[in-house]
């Protein structure tokens, strides 16, 4: 990979770091790399981006994406959009719209259409996740699990650059009643207060690191404020790590936002930084390796995490690379999750067989230190499920798979069955072994057997076979 410049990037011959510039739908044309793309290639990534959000920063372009192997870099894929996340009759109804110079309304109408086909919110998010509080649903909020409240402030409802399958898609596509937020830190608080069994909180997104940390430390300084005896771990789930280190050593107010940490962590209550990596390129910078040090001083962990994607990593080597340097620099491999069903799963979903195969392999390459990494994991209706492998009972092939985590906390740890499939992709498509007609957990949360969402490629091997789709 060629040593990166910052000559597009730096606004002046005295400034040492590159100041933060975001492209997105309306200026991305402007990045002097494109000129690698052709036209067709161009055009490619604005039909999609009129579907998907769309966002990336001269960090990723100049430092991370490896110009020379694109379009098949994996952090070009990763930021930006492929003509295959979108269905083929998807694409061309995009594409026709864009090529008549339809008004940007019309566009929109068009897109909202395909979107709300992509199943935006997945796994029960707006039906089962969205407390009340003396009648008054609290839309920035999710409790699913016992343990853990999710938080969506109002101000870091963005990031630094949007991953091409996230599964929080619709929280950037500007539909308000998709939308995750809340700014009013003290029904987070009170909320809290009366749910004494809540020990975590997650602030998610969106990222909350794309907030001043004046913004930031209203909503900690709130928490540690409230002195609530059952709060010990705060969690800030974010990719600032990856697609923006220089928030903590050299954007103003860098030193503000370290000595947050070091505040919360001071306090008592342990602040863990849940770091969204993808690719181990993401840990190569000297930028990203300085802001992980920054972090560590103020005696906040670094846990991380990423879905096993296809055409990005889905391989062994690359994650048993990731969690080697992951631990050398002194973070906490977490998860490998599963591509949530939702947006396009088609292309970046792997069948469960293969990634569990993945993550063995992967496992069999590191040290014990590096298996604290979980997965794979589908966070999915009843909860985190972990595939723990292939067996056979009773001359029976069968896949074993375990709660890590469910919306009864009575599932938690328990080992369930289903019958063999290579080619399926998400629990939904799993059914259960030994002539069962439903898993354990069904008499309270059965399972959308016969959903709508389904793009019918889950069983694609190999990006070859992902392109006969266009």
């Amino acid at each position: 990979m060629k040593k990166p410049t910052f000559s597009a990037a730096l606004p002046s011959k005295d400034r040492e770091y590159p100041r933060y510039q975001a492209y997105s739908l309306h200026n991305f044309r402007k990045i002097p790399q494109l000129k690698r793309l052709s036209e067709e290639q161009i055009f490619d990534i604005e039909v999609v981006g009129n579907v998907f959000p769309f966002k990336t920063n001269n960090y990723v372009v100049d430092e991370l994406i490896n110009w020379d192997e694109v379009p098949h870099d994996p952090i070009f894929v990763l930021t930006f959009p492929q003509k295959e996340m979108l269905q083929p009759h998807h694409y061309r109804e995009m594409a026709k719209i864009l090529r008549s110079g339809a008004d940007p309304e019309k566009i929109n109408r068009a897109a909202n259409r395909i979107r709300a086909q992509l199943n935006p919110h997945p796994a029960g998010q707006m039906e089962h996740n969205v407390p009340e509080l003396e009648g008054r649903k609290l839309t920035g909020i999710q409790h699913k699990y016992r343990e853990t409240v999710l938080f969506f402030p109002n101000q870091g409802q963005t990031c630094h650059a949007y991953c091409t399958f996230c599964f929080r898609w619709p929280q950037f596509v500007g539909i308000d009643e998709w939308k995750f937020a809340m700014k009013e830190t003290d029904l987070l608080v009170e909320y809290l207060r009366r749910h004494p069994e809540a020990s975590d909180v997650l602030f998610t997104g969106g990222d909350p690191l794309i907030m001043s940390p004046r913004l930031l430390a209203g909503y900690l300084e709130a928490l540690l404020e409230a002195d609530l005896p059952n709060l010990q771990n705060i969690r800030l789930g974010t990719k600032a790590l990856g697609y923006w280190p220089y928030k903590f050593f050299a954007d103003p107010g860098a030193e503000e936002l370290l000595a947050l940490f070091e505040k919360v962590a001071r306090s008592g209550k342990h602040l863990a930084i849940m770091a969204h990596f993808s690719h181990y390129r993401e840990l190569s910078t000297p930028a990203v390796r300085k802001a992980i040090r920054k972090i560590k001083q103020t005696g906040a962990e670094i846990r991380t995490q990423s879905p096993v994607l296809r055409h990005i990593n889905a391989d062994a080597q690359t994650w048993a690379k990731m969690w080697k340097e992951q631990v050398r620099l002194g973070c906490i491999p977490y998860y490998m999750f599963v591509v949530r069903d939702t947006g396009a799963q088609h292309y970046f979903g792997v069948p469960l067989v293969e990634a569990w195969h993945i993550f063995r392999k992967a496992y069999q390459m590191v040290s014990g230190i590096s298996r604290t990494a979980r997965g794979p994991s589908m966070s999915c209706g009843p909860g985190k499920v972990q595939v723990l492998g292939v067996s056979e009972v009773n001359e029976e092939k069968v896949m074993v798979l375990r709660m890590l985590q469910g919306r009864n906390p009575a599932w938690v740890n328990r080992p369930f069955f289903a019958q063999y499939d290579p080619e399926a992709i998400w629990l939904d498509d799993l059914q259960p072994a030994f002539g069962k007609e439903r898993f354990f957990f069904e008499e309270e949360f059965p399972l959308p057997r016969a959903r709508k969402f389904r793009h019918g490629a889950a069983s694609l091997k190999s990006a070859e076979a992902a392109k006969t789709l266009s």
